[in-house]
């Protein structure tokens, strides 16, 4: 399997390229993780609510048991400190509420930031790079044939070669009709030179 071309300028570009391509997947990360860690300190308020309402509720609950041994007025006091007990619990249940809208928040912050640049990477370096590895891959195949893939990368030279190219180099269809080794060589390695490979094997 051919990953990278042979000839040095193709396959810096595509070193260069597959470089890119990593270091915008490794920044997405690293920014959609400190994003979510940034968002996730908005939960503070939420905790400070939570450990307040726990802890009014532990006191209005215990004074309530409390309250129940006062002769005369203990049933009456202790309703109304359970009362205060149904508030504290609202205040913590708020505090869990805001706790869970950052938390969710702080997922789907860092799910875009991330994802987005993946998705990028997918579409437009991937399929290049997967087009170039078969594309390159079939011809160092055809080029390790000899005479036969040499026919064949001709043949395909003179389907997909710019005309002027094939204008300023003669009449190259008879000498591919004729098999002319030379006209042979010439178009193979015209095609080998566009998939970023060398001639030779």
């Amino acid at each position: 399997m051919k990953l990278y071309a042979e000839r040095p300028v193709r396959r810096t570009a595509q070193a260069v390229s597959d470089l890119c391509a990593l270091l915008l997947v490794a920044g997405a990360v690293w920014l959609g993780l400190t994003a979510h860690d940034q968002v996730m300190r908005l939960r503070a308020p939420g905790d400070g609510l939570v450990d307040a309402g726990d802890s009014l509720t532990h006191t209005f609950d215990s004074a309530a048991n409390n309250a129940d041994d006062v002769p005369f007025l203990g049933k009456a006091l202790a309703g109304a400190l359970h009362t205060g007990s149904g508030a504290a619990t609202k205040l913590a249940d708020a505090g869990h509420w805001q706790i869970d809208a950052v938390g969710s928040l702080a997922f789907w912050i860092a799910t875009v930031l991330i994802a987005v640049p993946v998705l990028f990477v997918l579409v437009t370096w991937l399929p290049l790079r997967w087009r170039f590895i078969r594309r390159a891959t079939a011809g160092a195949r055809l080029r390790g044939l000899g005479e036969a893939g040499q026919d064949l990368l001709a043949l395909r030279a003179l389907t997909t070669e710019k005309l002027p190219r094939l204008a300023a180099a003669g009449d190259v269809t008879a000498g591919w009709r004729e098999r002319d080794p030379d006209v042979l060589a010439e178009l193979a390695r015209w095609h080998l030179e566009r998939l970023g490979l060398r001639a030779g094997v």
